[in-house]
């Protein structure tokens, strides 16, 4: 076997680990938010899908697994119909991006949410997000969640 063919093959086994990583992790994120956000379990989803360590970039929260769960738990209790739509999910190298319709009541029309979650070893070690208030009415006429491609 040429040494350029061993390159070769050994760069296709590389790119098809990193596809199936970025696979799992997008399942994982996906999983976590449905336990966490839609069946209400937050605790029970920071302990099954968050390592050792849990940084948070979000200014109003403190780092680690308790300071999450514990704000969430408590959340639930005030806003029982809280419900998210997951619209998009987005994968690069050891980063999830949820693009999320998030309601905390089925009357309102909610708020935008992009997270991002960065893996390692297949559990979710650091969060970024972002959030804003669905208009009533948008100056282009386009939804929060819709693309071209969308239509």
């Amino acid at each position: 076997m040429s040494k350029l063919f061993f390159l070769f093959l050994m760069t296709v086994s590389t790119l098809a680990f990193a596809a199936s990583v970025q696979e799992t992790n997008k399942k994982l994120a996906i999983e976590f938010y449905e336990m966490a956000f839609n069946k209400h379990k937050p605790t029970e989803a920071a302990k099954k899908y968050f390592g050792n360590k849990y940084i948070q970039h979000n200014p109003h929260v403190p780092n680690g697994a308790p300071a999450f769960f514990n704000y969430f738990e408590g959340f639930f209790k005030e806003h029982p119909q809280s419900k998210i739509e997951i619209k998009r999910v987005i994968a690069d190298g050891d980063l999830v991006v949820l693009h999320v319709l998030s309601k905390t009541d089925p009357k309102e029309r909610g708020r935008a949410v992009i997270d991002i979650f960065r893996f390692e070893n297949g559990k979710i070690v650091e969060h970024w997000d972002v959030a804003q208030e669905i208009p009533e009415k948008t100056a282009n006429g386009n939804t929060m969640f819709e693309g071209s491609n969308d239509k």
